[in-house]
């Protein structure tokens, strides 16, 4: 518990709690329904007043897990935190529980009090306002898109956020980017490896849309008459940088493709340079990871990536290419993201303290702002 919540950086508590481990597991134990299931016969056993202290479980499980047992209760109920459903809902404490997905065991029983301690839909803010979850109109977001979701078809999912209103299969909506109408006429609903059709969702629901390349990540769609825009999701700012190309230069148009899909799927920053080479930007170095993976598994493209000695990202407004070339030196490049707009790379903090101090008339956005104040 305590290595957990110092991965999570909040508090928590244990709403079940293991009888035994490995194969010596023996069950569960729900601590706030007062309740024991056991693990090879899955039968519930009700406890009395007195909870695990009493006689219920006495000759049911190993003397040595109830003696384990009630000893590790007796902490966490000392010195553990208080479950208070108020702490959860505001996000400052975390309810954990105990049990196993490989057997299928516990999971029942973490589904049962996820839903029954997940908020209803809320407000959701947009660039005028907000949108209810009440209001008659549909609107929604997009928040994620994937491709090769089906490699056998190479078809191309873009997840949808439903906000308000309700979203029926076939329907036809406007795509507020553009002013483009859309019929959303192929709509799924996702379970692990399971597809089912979806013809009718409503607030709070998450479906998928069949994409063709024409949504973004925090596109808004609504039937509404009135144009919104739902506030942009957050962007983090890039730290690793790599220059990659394909190893074999006969599968550019393979390469090309791969790169495309997957910076508007946002699994990772994509920028080029003056001589149209490929820059990748990311948080961590797995991002690197999956997309080599993946540029090699889904579109056979095998790459090569070279380590760029950069690790801070700023876009710049108001000027155009050549005055920004005349401001960079050695530790400084200049690329362009996606949207042809020019940023600059700094090798370091202390590189980019160093131009602004140079340069104060210049502009610069981080990468939290740029949505906002780029247009």
């Amino acid at each position: 518990m305590e290595d957990l919540e110092d991965a999570l950086g909040l508090p928590s508590v244990a709403v079940t709690w293991p009888i035994g481990s490995g194969q010596l597991f023996e069950g569960i134990y729900n601590r706030f329904q007062n309740n024991v299931i056991l693990y090879r016969s899955n039968k519930k056993i009700e406890l009395g007043e007195n909870g695990i202290f009493g006689t219920e479980l006495e000759g049911v499980i190993s003397d040595a897990n109830l003696k384990i047992l009630r000893n590790e209760i007796e902490l966490v109920d000392g010195a553990g935190n208080d479950f208070d459903k108020e702490l959860i809902d505001c996000g400052k404490l975390s309810p954990v529980f105990f049990g196993s997905a490989l057997v299928d065991f516990g999971v029942t029983t973490f589904l049962e009090y996820f839903l029954e301690m997940s908020p209803a839909p809320g407000a959701r803010k947009t660039t005028t306002g907000e949108v209810l979850p009440t209001d008659d109109y549909f609107s929604g977001f997009i928040f994620k898109i994937q491709a090769n979701m089906n490699p056998a078809h190479r078809d191309r999912l873009a997840f949808l956020r439903i906000c308000s209103g309700v979203f029926e299969r076939g329907m036809n909506v406007t795509l507020t980017r553009n002013g483009k109408q859309m019929k959303l006429a192929q709509s799924t609903q996702l379970m692990a490896n399971e597809r089912e059709t979806v013809d009718i969702a409503y607030a709070g629901d998450i479906i998928g849309i069949y994409d063709t390349g024409n949504y973004q990540i925090g596109d808004t769609l609504t039937d509404g008459k009135e144009k919104i825009f739902f506030e942009p999701l957050p962007t983090f700012p890039p730290e690793l940088f790599m220059r990659v190309r394909p190893v074999d230069t006969m599968k550019a148009k393979q390469f090309q493709k791969g790169v495309e899909q997957l910076a508007q799927e946002g699994a990772i920053q994509v920028y080029t340079n003056e001589y149209n080479e490929v820059i990748l930007g990311a948080v961590g170095q797995l991002q690197f990871e999956v997309f080599e993976y993946r540029l090699d598994n889904e579109y056979n493209s095998e790459v090569r990536m070279e380590n760029l000695d950069y690790s801070v990202a700023r876009w710049v407004l108001d000027m155009d290419t050549e005055e920004i070339k005349e401001l960079l030196n050695t530790r400084s490049t200049l690329v362009f993201d996606h949207f042809q707009r020019p940023l600059i790379l700094f090798a370091n903090q202390y590189t980019l303290n160093a131009f602004i101090d140079k340069y104060a008339n210049v502009n610069l956005i981080e990468a939290h702002k740029v949505k906002s104040l780029i247009k």
